[in-house]
């Protein structure tokens, strides 16, 4: 049985013009346990939204998702707190996704204190920093003292405080200069192995996505154009949509 499955997925936002546009489409998907998968696309293609709608942040109009053999919609109704527990997500923007008025240490106990109704203490909250290579000295300080990189393993830290079982990183490093990027993506990777956590990650670079996924799925226009094993999908794509984006990771030197 697949960890995170959906079947006929439909999501619209609502059009202030009156003519609802599907964001995501006829969507069918199955994410095993332990996998690693990169949703990829370009600006528009309904990637973000998708990932929003497998871990309970969105509800969908039509079709089913389920994680772990029950419905979402029976999760947020009987344990919403366990479903949030056990899905995290790493937002693109470090910098907007932490309140700038809040130490690190206050931003760090916002999920525990939500989800398992407790306070951590400083040793557990210094043990998950140092997790993701960062000390206890950072915990007094705000945003704006960090850098980037600094606050996305922040970001990362605060997902992994409740223990999940699948993380999701949408767009992870595209807010990150590029001397950064490569220090975050060799980190989700060292966790995703050490914690033997299920990987979704988002991104338009199917570059960053070769590096840490080994399944791919490809976005066009709300819809899967493609998906398979990405050392597949890179040597032999099915879609002309998908070789174009093979062309432009590839015009930068960073797929083989």
């Amino acid at each position: 049985m697949s960890l995170v499955e959906a079947r006929g997925l439909n999501f619209r936002y609502p059009s202030v013009r009156g003519a609802d546009v599907w964001t995501v489409h006829d969507i069918d998907l199955a994410i095993e346990r332990g996998a690693s998968v990169g949703i990829v696309g370009e600006s528009g293609s309904g990637k973000s939204t998708l990932i929003r709608i497998l871990c309970g942040l969105l509800v969908h109009q039509e079709g089913t998702v389920q994680f772990d053999g029950r419905s979402l919609g029976d999760w947020l109704e009987r344990e919403p707190r366990e479903l949030r527990r056990r899905n995290q997500i790493v937002f693109q923007s470090p910098r907007r996704s932490l309140d700038p008025r809040m130490t690190i240490r206050k931003s760090l106990m916002q999920p525990v204190l939500a989800i398992e109704r407790r306070k951590p203490g400083e040793d557990e909250m210094t043990g998950w920093l140092a997790q993701v290579g960062l000390s206890g000295e950072v915990l007094p300080r705000y945003p704006h003292q960090l850098s980037g990189g600094q606050l996305q393993r922040v970001g990362v830290a605060r997902a992994l405080s409740v223990g999940p079982e699948v993380l999701y990183a949408d767009e992870p490093t595209s807010a990150l200069d590029v001397s950064v990027q490569a220090q975050v993506l060799n980190l989700l990777m060292d966790i995703r192995a050490e914690l033997g956590l299920t990987l979704v990650m988002v991104s338009h670079d199917l570059a960053v996505i070769s590096r840490v996924c080994e399944q791919v799925i490809v976005m066009k226009d709300g819809r899967i154009v493609e998906a398979g094993p990405m050392t597949e999908v890179l040597s032999n794509p099915s879609e002309a949509y998908t070789a174009d984006l093979i062309k432009a990771a590839r015009a930068v030197s960073l797929i083989a």
